[in-house]
């Protein structure tokens, strides 16, 4: 049984919304980081980068501090304001490509999250928990919600569409023309026919944001005797299964782990049917075939399934076939995470770039793959088995500071 809460948002004003919204700090560009900051007041990247105010960068403790420093400075300014009731937020994002997200902002249990009713598919790292823990402990709130997803429902497909018929309380376009919508269900019998919903629900999935959620429940675990409920929830941005977009990470690898090109493909030839597709840009089309770009040609990969033994969901996943069949034992990486001879690229335009990289020498070979699916994801979580990191790429992702949920 799921259980989903409302919560008093903390938001920007409806004028403002526009200015405030940011994508992740890390998707910035430095030049692109510092021209928002430089003319923009009110952009949530000042809240997330406080050492700016001083032309300084700060980390660690001192940044967490400041951070919720300029959190209540955005408040006492009247910038971003509390809701006086607890309600569902309605978040729809319609992109560049005009497809549409429509899902629910709401809290999410950290005991669900402990009993594996909201199930994770993704590895964490345990230094990275703790330190998020931390800074969750000292700024005291939520601006980036966890993707969860689950199984379509009618009711609750029949209640979003009530609502996103009617005026949205913020519509604000980005420069990057994706189109947010914010709707507030405050209504108490709405609230409890969305709430009733999830409680059929055996399970819910993690989509994006393992991090965040495993930290918010460290820290529920650390606070669950003070007697502050807010702790023992997590911001969640929940949408239907169908609607969950999911692309792939190609890999790049800088060398050949000593080999030629030759002996390479000698090697890649004991497990694959390689066929040479010359200077032609290509992406594989099935699962277990993947391509390659290695010298200025692609090439096909098609496993040789009597060569591989499919055990379980993981053992069927291509990001975990790519690992154990070549990244591994062929090019000697072990460390997906961490060794820095790989690296990760996606979005549509990936092929390119990773010709691009490869051409330039920045790479010496790289792996495109066809992306995984939810089926395979939610698999994969209900056998308690874990994904290679960068397997997925999911959509939607939101704008930090338009929703906030407050400790």
């Amino acid at each position: 049984m799921a259980k989903i809460n409302p919560f008093k948002a903390v938001r920007p004003t409806r004028d403002k919304v526009s200015l405030v919204a940011a994508r992740s700090y890390q998707s910035y560009t430095q030049d692109e980081r510092e021209a928002r900051l430089d003319f923009n007041p009110f952009s949530f990247l000042h809240i997330v980068n406080p050492g700016y105010k001083y032309h300084k960068e700060i980390s660690g403790k001192e940044r967490y501090r400041l951070v919720r420093n300029r959190y209540l400075e955005f408040k006492e300014d009247d910038i971003f304001v509390q809701d006086k009731k607890p309600c569902f937020y309605i978040y729809r994002v319609v992109n560049r490509e005009q497809k549409v997200f429509t899902g629910i902002v709401a809290a999410a249990s950290t005991e669900d999250y402990k009993n594996n009713v909201i199930k994770r598919h993704e590895d964490t790292i345990e230094y990275r928990e703790q330190i998020f823990k931390e800074y969750l402990k000292t700024v005291g709130f939520n601006a980036e919600p966890v993707l969860l997803t689950y199984p379509d429902s009618n009711v609750i497909e029949n209640i979003l569409e009530s609502y996103t018929q009617t005026r949205a309380e913020f519509e604000f376009t980005t420069t990057y023309r994706d189109t947010h919508y914010l709707w507030l269900v405050e209504d108490a019998k709405d609230i409890q026919m969305i709430q009733d919903e999830f409680s059929k629900m055996d399970a819910i999935y993690i989509a994006d944001g393992h991090h965040r959620s495993a930290s918010s429940f460290l820290l529920g675990e650390d606070l669950k005797n003070t007697g502050n409920e807010a702790y023992n929830a997590f911001m969640s941005y929940l949408i239907p299964e169908s609607q969950l977009r999911i692309s792939e990470f190609n890999r790049l690898i800088k060398d050949l782990n000593g080999l030629s090109k030759e002996q390479f493909l000698l090697k890649l030839d004991e497990l694959f049917r390689i066929e040479n597709r010359g200077h032609e840009l290509y992406k594989p089309s099935k699962k277990h075939h993947f391509s390659m770009y290695l010298d200025g040609e692609f090439y096909s990969l098609y496993l040789r399934k009597t060569s591989y033994e499919f055990t379980d969901s993981l053992s069927e996943l291509d990001t975990h076939i790519l690992y154990v069949t070549i990244l591994k034992p062929i090019l000697g990486i072990t460390d997906l995470r961490n060794d820095s001879r790989i690296d990760y690229g996606y979005d549509k335009h990936n092929v390119i770039e990773m010709k691009n990289r490869i051409d330039a020498k920045e790479f010496a070979v790289g792996f495109g793959l066809v992306p995984a699916n939810v089926e395979e994801m939610k698999r994969i979580a209900d056998e308690g088995l874990t994904m290679p990191p960068k397997s997925t790429y999911i959509e939607p992702k939101l704008r930090s500071g338009v929703v906030i949920y407050e400790f």
